[in-house]
């Protein structure tokens, strides 16, 4: 965010299911912001060893009474002796506002390392696959499979079914049955510990094609944008579309969106398909540099968002402008590929354009997950302590900004789509690009229905939690 106050990095969807415990549905979960400077953090309390439960403890709660959002939801106090982790005890803080749908545990604790290592090159450890489960089917599914991770060396794709799990081919297990038994909970701990060396072996179908195949956990970098998919243009009946799937908002997505984007421009492109199907959040940097990418018509003076803290907190509140790029396209329409994985910095993009497009911006889908907020950083780095803590709201141009309950309520236009597994991400027969396509084109389509809208409505396929996920699992939904 250049010579900004606060650099901040929004949270993303990716840990609901298991921030620090929590859990939920939607297939979605919670994110991430950063404060560049940092703010003076709480003082640690000297009357306990500097990394001891109890001061963590301590520590986390003197951040949240400084930096929350919601400061009315916090116990007037709250004794940190019953809780055996420093998760548990944050969950406890921010139970209430939890319960109002403020905070879906978007506060939490991680580790700095391990944070920094994903945000700034992509950097994780896994199978590199995102996992979509469909409960009432029994049924486990690849939704994506990124280029240069171990699964996808193994012939591991974008809707191939996963029927059995096991550490040898002698103990495989069925998924119906471990979804039947334990749930979603059961496959997430089938899947074992986000650790290089890790090795599981999976009985796999493709097509009509059935295998078994083992597959070893390793590091590898994920790529924002695919190289596969990541950026197109559709010929749609003689119309130029532009297409870019974004898969996360990390600091090595600005090139390739600078690439994707001068390419829209040099061929005149004016209607964008913008895919965030699965796009958790991230950095806030990147969101304002995508608004930036389309709104090459917007002058300087254009307000793109507004960051508001909370009132004793008002000094840091913020009013971002659009700064178009070399690379900018003055986007006429554009429609975008959203569902409950996304959230966060996605949103906030989406939010954008509503008081500049109207009806000419479109969520394409099904509804979004819901986070108009994000949360600071504040790091003790002495014990690899970083704490993501809900501070701020983020608004459009027009002050709106109250999407708890996810983006179909809010944008002018919305049509409903299905996730289609049987065609890859990018191609224009996928469903959701499809109707994308018709939207763009003038085409009817069905609208996001009222109880689409409610989270509690949610039914079918989701994307995979786990219950105490990795940075890299927060900011992309699904990953393992």
């Amino acid at each position: 965010m250049g010579g900004k106050k606060f650099g901040v990095w929004m949270c993303g969807v990716a840990a609901l299911a298991g921030c620090g415990g929590g859990g939920g549905g939607g297939g979605s979960s919670a994110p991430p912001v950063t404060v560049t400077p940092t703010p003076t953090p709480t003082p640690t309390p000297t009357s306990t060893a500097t990394c001891s439960l109890r001061s963590r403890q301590d520590w986390a709660a003197g951040v949240l009474r400084e930096w929350y959002l919601f400061p009315e939801t916090l116990p007037a106090s709250l004794d940190p002796s019953p809780y055996t982790n420093v998760d548990d005890f944050i969950d406890a803080l921010t139970a209430t506002a939890r319960s109002q749908q403020k905070d879906r545990y978007f506060t939490y604790i991680t580790s700095i390392a391990e944070e920094n290592a994903f945000y700034n090159s992509g950097s994780n450890a896994g199978f590199g696959i995102r996992l979509s489960t469909d409960t009432a089917a029994q049924k486990l599914f690849i939704a994506e499979a990124f280029e240069g991770a171990p699964a996808f060396a193994q012939g591991i794709d974008r809707g191939t079914e996963i029927l059995a799990i096991g550490t040898t081919n002698a103990n495989l297990r069925t998924v119906a049955d471990i979804l039947s038994t334990q749930g979603q909970a059961g496959i997430d701990e089938a899947i074992g510990p986000p650790d290089p060396g890790v090795t599981r072996v999976f009985r796999i179908r493709n097509g009509a094609t059935e295998s078994v195949v083992s597959v070893t956990k390793a590091n590898y970098t994920l790529a924002p944008v695919s190289n596969r998919y990541g950026s197109r243009i559709i010929d749609d009946g003689g119309r130029k579309v532009g297409y870019v799937n974004l898969r996360t908002f990390i600091s090595t997505a600005d090139p390739a969106l600078r690439t994707a984007f001068a390419n829209f421009r040099a061929q005149g492109i004016t209607e964008v398909i913008v895919d965030f199907r699965y796009n958790g959040g991230g950095m806030v940097s990147i969101a304002e540099l995508m608004n930036n990418l389309l709104g090459g018509q917007r002058s300087r003076s254009d307000v793109m968002s507004h960051t508001t803290f909370r009132p004793e907190k008002a000094s840091n509140n913020e009013t971002e402008l659009f700064n178009p790029q070399p690379e900018s396209i003055p986007a006429t329409r554009i429609a975008f590929i959203g569902t409950r994985g996304s959230a966060s910095a996605s949103e906030l993009v989406m939010n954008t354009f509503g008081p500049y497009l109207g009806a000419a911006a479109a969520l394409i889908g099904t509804n979004t997950y819901g986070k108009p907020v994000g949360q600071i950083a504040i790091d003790r780095a002495s014990c690899d302590d970083r704490l993501r803590v809900v501070a701020f709201r983020t608004e459009n141009r027009d002050r709106q900004g109250d999407y708890y309950t996810g983006l179909a309520g809010t944008m002018r236009a919305t049509c409903q789509a299905s996730d289609d597994f049987t065609k890859p991400l990018g191609d224009p027969a996928e469903a959701s690009i499809r109707t994308a396509l018709d939207f763009l084109a003038g085409r009817s389509c069905t609208a996001i229905s009222a109880d689409a809208i409610r989270p509690q409505a949610l039914r079918g396929r989701e994307l995979l939690q786990s219950r105490r996920p990795t940075a890299a699992q927060r900011e992309v939904p699904g990953l393992f």
